[in-house]
Protein backbone atom coordinates (compact mmCIF):
# COMPACT_ATOMS: atom_id res chain seq x y z
CA UNK A 1 0.00 0.00 0.00
CA UNK A 2 1.50 3.41 -0.91
CA UNK A 3 2.65 5.24 2.19
CA UNK A 4 0.99 8.43 0.92
CA UNK A 5 -2.43 6.78 1.35
CA UNK A 6 -1.75 5.97 4.99
CA UNK A 7 -0.19 9.39 5.54
CA UNK A 8 -3.36 11.13 4.31
CA UNK A 9 -5.70 9.00 6.41
CA UNK A 10 -6.98 10.54 9.64
CA UNK A 11 -7.12 7.86 12.34
CA UNK A 12 -9.77 8.51 14.98
CA UNK A 13 -11.65 6.82 17.80
CA UNK A 14 -14.87 4.83 17.16
CA UNK A 15 -16.91 7.74 18.54
CA UNK A 16 -15.22 10.27 16.26
CA UNK A 17 -15.60 7.94 13.28
CA UNK A 18 -19.34 7.55 13.93
CA UNK A 19 -19.77 11.31 14.22
CA UNK A 20 -17.97 11.86 10.91
CA UNK A 21 -20.03 9.16 9.26
CA UNK A 22 -23.30 10.69 10.50
CA UNK A 23 -22.26 14.10 9.19
CA UNK A 24 -21.61 12.65 5.76
CA UNK A 25 -24.89 10.71 5.93
CA UNK A 26 -26.78 14.02 5.95
CA UNK A 27 -25.24 14.87 2.59
CA UNK A 28 -25.81 11.37 1.22
CA UNK A 29 -29.50 11.53 2.11
CA UNK A 30 -29.74 14.90 0.37
CA UNK A 31 -28.24 13.40 -2.79
CA UNK A 32 -30.71 10.49 -2.58
CA UNK A 33 -33.65 12.90 -2.36
CA UNK A 34 -32.28 14.89 -5.29
CA UNK A 35 -31.89 11.69 -7.32
CA UNK A 36 -35.52 10.78 -6.57
CA UNK A 37 -36.64 14.27 -7.61
CA UNK A 38 -34.68 13.94 -10.85
CA UNK A 39 -36.35 10.60 -11.59
CA UNK A 40 -39.74 12.25 -10.98
CA UNK A 41 -38.88 14.89 -13.59
CA UNK A 42 -37.78 12.12 -15.95
CA UNK A 43 -41.23 10.52 -15.62
CA UNK A 44 -42.69 13.79 -16.88
CA UNK A 45 -40.43 14.09 -19.92
CA UNK A 46 -42.21 14.56 -23.26
CA UNK A 47 -42.31 11.52 -25.51
CA UNK A 48 -41.27 11.17 -29.15
CA UNK A 49 -43.37 8.99 -31.45
CA UNK A 50 -41.36 6.32 -33.30
CA UNK A 51 -42.75 6.28 -36.82
CA UNK A 52 -40.30 3.93 -38.55
CA UNK A 53 -40.51 0.14 -38.30
CA UNK A 54 -37.09 -1.12 -37.24
CA UNK A 55 -35.98 -4.70 -37.81
CA UNK A 56 -33.43 -6.84 -36.01
CA UNK A 57 -32.10 -10.35 -36.32
CA UNK A 58 -32.88 -12.44 -33.27
CA UNK A 59 -32.04 -15.99 -32.22
CA UNK A 60 -35.27 -17.17 -33.87
CA UNK A 61 -35.21 -14.97 -36.96
CA UNK A 62 -36.37 -11.49 -37.94
CA UNK A 63 -38.06 -9.34 -35.28
CA UNK A 64 -39.22 -5.74 -35.05
CA UNK A 65 -38.66 -3.13 -32.37
CA UNK A 66 -42.19 -3.90 -31.19
CA UNK A 67 -41.22 -7.57 -30.74
CA UNK A 68 -38.34 -6.57 -28.48
CA UNK A 69 -40.89 -5.47 -25.83
CA UNK A 70 -41.84 -9.17 -25.36
CA UNK A 71 -45.41 -8.04 -24.68
CA UNK A 72 -44.48 -5.63 -21.88
CA UNK A 73 -45.19 -1.88 -22.03
CA UNK A 74 -41.63 -0.70 -21.32
CA UNK A 75 -38.36 -1.45 -23.13
CA UNK A 76 -34.75 -0.44 -22.51
CA UNK A 77 -32.32 -1.07 -25.39
CA UNK A 78 -28.57 -0.85 -24.83
CA UNK A 79 -26.40 -0.52 -27.91
CA UNK A 80 -23.33 -2.69 -27.35
CA UNK A 81 -20.21 -2.61 -29.51
CA UNK A 82 -19.57 -6.13 -30.70
CA UNK A 83 -18.84 -6.26 -34.42
CA UNK A 84 -15.95 -6.20 -36.91
CA UNK A 85 -13.67 -3.25 -36.28
CA UNK A 86 -14.29 -3.14 -32.53
CA UNK A 87 -11.34 -3.91 -30.26
CA UNK A 88 -11.56 -7.54 -29.12
CA UNK A 89 -13.47 -8.82 -32.15
CA UNK A 90 -14.31 -11.64 -32.65
CA UNK A 91 -13.46 -13.09 -29.23
CA UNK A 92 -14.83 -10.23 -27.14
CA UNK A 93 -17.15 -7.25 -27.22
CA UNK A 94 -15.64 -3.89 -26.32
CA UNK A 95 -14.21 -3.79 -22.81
CA UNK A 96 -16.60 -1.11 -21.58
CA UNK A 97 -19.72 -2.87 -22.88
CA UNK A 98 -18.46 -6.16 -21.47
CA UNK A 99 -17.87 -4.50 -18.10
CA UNK A 100 -21.48 -3.30 -18.20
CA UNK A 101 -22.78 -6.71 -19.22
CA UNK A 102 -21.17 -8.27 -16.16
CA UNK A 103 -23.21 -5.91 -13.97
CA UNK A 104 -26.68 -6.67 -15.41
CA UNK A 105 -28.89 -7.92 -12.58
CA UNK A 106 -31.30 -10.82 -12.87
CA UNK A 107 -33.93 -9.69 -15.36
CA UNK A 108 -36.84 -11.41 -13.58
CA UNK A 109 -37.09 -8.45 -11.19
CA UNK A 110 -37.17 -5.96 -14.06
CA UNK A 111 -39.73 -8.05 -15.94
CA UNK A 112 -41.92 -8.12 -12.83
CA UNK A 113 -42.23 -4.36 -13.24
CA UNK A 114 -43.43 -4.68 -16.85
CA UNK A 115 -40.03 -3.75 -18.26
CA UNK A 116 -37.83 -5.57 -20.78
CA UNK A 117 -34.09 -5.04 -21.20
CA UNK A 118 -32.50 -5.88 -24.54
CA UNK A 119 -29.02 -5.44 -25.97
CA UNK A 120 -28.30 -4.75 -29.64
CA UNK A 121 -25.19 -4.63 -31.79
CA UNK A 122 -24.18 -5.34 -35.40
CA UNK A 123 -22.53 -8.71 -34.82
CA UNK A 124 -24.29 -11.73 -36.41
CA UNK A 125 -26.45 -13.85 -34.14
CA UNK A 126 -24.05 -16.77 -34.31
CA UNK A 127 -21.27 -14.62 -32.84
CA UNK A 128 -23.59 -13.11 -30.22
CA UNK A 129 -24.71 -16.59 -29.09
CA UNK A 130 -21.09 -17.74 -28.86
CA UNK A 131 -20.08 -14.67 -26.84
CA UNK A 132 -23.03 -14.96 -24.44
CA UNK A 133 -22.18 -18.60 -23.76
CA UNK A 134 -18.52 -17.82 -23.19
CA UNK A 135 -19.20 -14.90 -20.84
CA UNK A 136 -22.27 -16.28 -19.06
CA UNK A 137 -24.59 -13.45 -20.15
CA UNK A 138 -28.31 -14.08 -20.44
CA UNK A 139 -29.89 -10.81 -21.59
CA UNK A 140 -31.78 -10.83 -24.93
CA UNK A 141 -29.31 -9.61 -27.57
CA UNK A 142 -30.27 -8.67 -31.11
CA UNK A 143 -28.48 -7.78 -34.33
CA UNK A 144 -29.07 -4.28 -35.75
CA UNK A 145 -29.87 -4.49 -39.48
CA UNK A 146 -30.94 -0.93 -40.36
CA UNK A 147 -30.51 2.66 -39.16
CA UNK A 148 -31.67 2.05 -35.58
CA UNK A 149 -28.30 2.90 -34.04
CA UNK A 150 -27.83 6.05 -36.12
CA UNK A 151 -31.41 7.25 -35.57
CA UNK A 152 -31.23 6.86 -31.79
CA UNK A 153 -27.86 8.41 -31.02
CA UNK A 154 -25.78 5.26 -30.62
CA UNK A 155 -24.12 4.91 -34.02
CA UNK A 156 -20.65 5.89 -32.83
CA UNK A 157 -21.10 5.46 -29.09
CA UNK A 158 -22.95 3.35 -26.55
CA UNK A 159 -26.16 4.35 -24.79
CA UNK A 160 -29.50 3.25 -23.32
CA UNK A 161 -32.70 4.18 -25.16
CA UNK A 162 -36.00 3.85 -23.29
CA UNK A 163 -39.28 3.14 -25.06
CA UNK A 164 -42.94 2.81 -24.11
CA UNK A 165 -45.65 1.21 -26.19
CA UNK A 166 -49.38 1.74 -26.32
CA UNK A 167 -50.64 -1.19 -28.36
CA UNK A 168 -48.55 -1.07 -31.55
CA UNK A 169 -47.54 2.58 -31.14
CA UNK A 170 -44.01 3.08 -29.80
CA UNK A 171 -42.63 6.18 -28.11
CA UNK A 172 -39.08 7.10 -27.20
CA UNK A 173 -39.18 8.42 -23.63
CA UNK A 174 -35.55 8.81 -22.51
CA UNK A 175 -31.91 8.38 -23.49
CA UNK A 176 -28.71 8.17 -21.45
CA UNK A 177 -25.10 7.60 -22.51
CA UNK A 178 -21.47 8.34 -21.66
CA UNK A 179 -20.89 8.21 -17.88
CA UNK A 180 -24.63 7.79 -17.35
CA UNK A 181 -24.21 4.21 -18.59
CA UNK A 182 -21.82 3.49 -15.72
CA UNK A 183 -24.67 3.46 -13.20
CA UNK A 184 -26.71 0.90 -15.13
CA UNK A 185 -26.99 -2.72 -14.05
CA UNK A 186 -29.22 -2.80 -10.99
CA UNK A 187 -32.98 -3.22 -11.20
CA UNK A 188 -33.39 0.19 -9.55
CA UNK A 189 -31.13 2.07 -11.96
CA UNK A 190 -33.04 0.65 -14.92
CA UNK A 191 -36.48 1.36 -13.47
CA UNK A 192 -35.50 4.93 -12.62
CA UNK A 193 -35.00 5.54 -16.36
CA UNK A 194 -38.49 4.40 -17.31
CA UNK A 195 -41.65 6.51 -17.57
CA UNK A 196 -43.40 4.37 -14.93
CA UNK A 197 -40.43 4.35 -12.54
CA UNK A 198 -40.29 1.83 -9.71
CA UNK A 199 -44.10 1.94 -9.47
CA UNK A 200 -44.07 2.26 -5.69
CA UNK A 201 -46.40 4.45 -3.64
CA UNK A 202 -43.66 6.72 -2.24
CA UNK A 203 -42.69 7.96 -5.70
CA UNK A 204 -43.77 11.32 -7.11
CA UNK A 205 -45.47 10.18 -10.33
CA UNK A 206 -48.28 11.65 -12.42
CA UNK A 207 -51.82 10.79 -11.30
CA UNK A 208 -53.06 7.41 -12.45
CA UNK A 209 -49.65 5.77 -12.80
CA UNK A 210 -49.53 2.16 -11.48
CA UNK A 211 -48.09 1.95 -7.97
CA UNK A 212 -47.95 -0.63 -5.19
CA UNK A 213 -46.52 -0.61 -1.68
CA UNK A 214 -42.73 -0.86 -1.40
CA UNK A 215 -41.24 -4.31 -0.77
CA UNK A 216 -44.50 -6.21 -1.25
CA UNK A 217 -43.85 -6.95 -4.93
CA UNK A 218 -40.28 -8.12 -4.30
CA UNK A 219 -39.69 -11.84 -4.77
CA UNK A 220 -37.07 -14.47 -5.42
CA UNK A 221 -36.11 -14.27 -9.08
CA UNK A 222 -37.36 -17.82 -9.69
CA UNK A 223 -40.65 -17.30 -7.87
CA UNK A 224 -42.51 -14.43 -9.57
CA UNK A 225 -44.80 -16.79 -11.44
CA UNK A 226 -45.31 -19.18 -8.55
CA UNK A 227 -48.67 -19.43 -6.79
CA UNK A 228 -47.34 -20.39 -3.36
CA UNK A 229 -49.09 -18.73 -0.39
CA UNK A 230 -47.38 -15.73 1.20
CA UNK A 231 -45.13 -16.61 4.12
CA UNK A 232 -46.65 -14.92 7.22
CA UNK A 233 -43.18 -14.31 8.63
CA UNK A 234 -42.30 -12.27 5.56
CA UNK A 235 -45.54 -10.28 5.91
CA UNK A 236 -44.55 -9.56 9.51
CA UNK A 237 -41.25 -8.13 8.37
CA UNK A 238 -43.06 -5.78 5.98
CA UNK A 239 -45.83 -4.59 8.27
CA UNK A 240 -44.12 -4.70 11.66
CA UNK A 241 -40.33 -4.96 11.25
CA UNK A 242 -39.46 -4.20 14.88
CA UNK A 243 -42.07 -6.60 16.24
CA UNK A 244 -40.99 -9.26 13.77
CA UNK A 245 -37.38 -8.92 14.87
CA UNK A 246 -38.41 -9.25 18.52
CA UNK A 247 -40.54 -12.34 17.87
CA UNK A 248 -37.72 -13.90 15.86
CA UNK A 249 -35.27 -13.33 18.72
CA UNK A 250 -37.72 -14.82 21.22
CA UNK A 251 -38.26 -17.87 19.02
CA UNK A 252 -34.49 -18.39 18.64
CA UNK A 253 -33.98 -18.08 22.37
CA UNK A 254 -36.75 -20.57 23.06
CA UNK A 255 -35.42 -23.09 20.52
CA UNK A 256 -31.95 -23.07 22.03
CA UNK A 257 -33.22 -23.13 25.63
CA UNK A 258 -31.66 -19.76 26.34
CA UNK A 259 -34.76 -18.23 27.88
Amino acid sequence: MPTTVIANAKIVSPEEWLEARNQLLVEEKRVTRERDALAAKRRRMPWMAVEQTYEFDGPNGKVTLLDLFEGRPQLIVYRAFFEPGVFGWPDHACRGCSFGADQVSNLAHLNARDTTLAWASRAPQSDIARLKTRMGWEMPWYTITDSFDKDFGVDEWHGHNVFFRDGDQIFRTYFINNRGDEAMGSTWSYLDLTPLGRQETWEDSPAGYPQTKPYEWWNWHDNYNAKAPTDPNWVDILTDPQGAALRRSEAEAKSCGCS
